[in-house]
């Protein structure tokens, strides 16, 4: 017979672990969910999983800003070694893909530091 009450338990603390990460999501600076992407991305990237890293790539190109020209040309260059990135992946050249998504990391990290000081 199937037990309910460990199903239910184990979906509670499901919901519990989801409402905590939807909390921290919702509050999040918009660089700290850039960088959680990033996180997501790599950690894919180290799994081989193909499909997420692309995913979470895509979703860094749709954030991708083009209202003005000064932004507009990081974001072609960003845009275009996001594009890179995914065809590696597919190509299933793994250490390109976390190489680079590292590095970029790494950048913005050192960009979001400056901005603050």
């Amino acid at each position: 017979m199937y037990n309910y009450s460990a199903a239910l338990k184990l979906n509670n603390s499901s919901n519990r672990a989801n409402a905590y990460l939807v909390n921290e999501i919702l509050n999040a600076s918009p660089q700290k969910l850039l960088l959680k992407v990033y996180d997501f991305a790599i950690a894919q990237c180290r799994n081989e999983n193909i499909e997420k890293t692309n995913k979470a790539i895509a979703e860094l190109i749709n954030a991708l800003r083009f209202d003005n020209e000064e932004v507009n040309e990081i974001s072609m260059g960003l845009k275009r070694l996001y594009e890179f990135c995914q065809d590696q992946m597919r190509k299933r050249n793994y250490d390109i893909v976390l190489k680079i998504m590292t590095e970029l990391r790494e950048t913005w990290i050192k960009a979001f530091v400056s901005m603050e000081g």
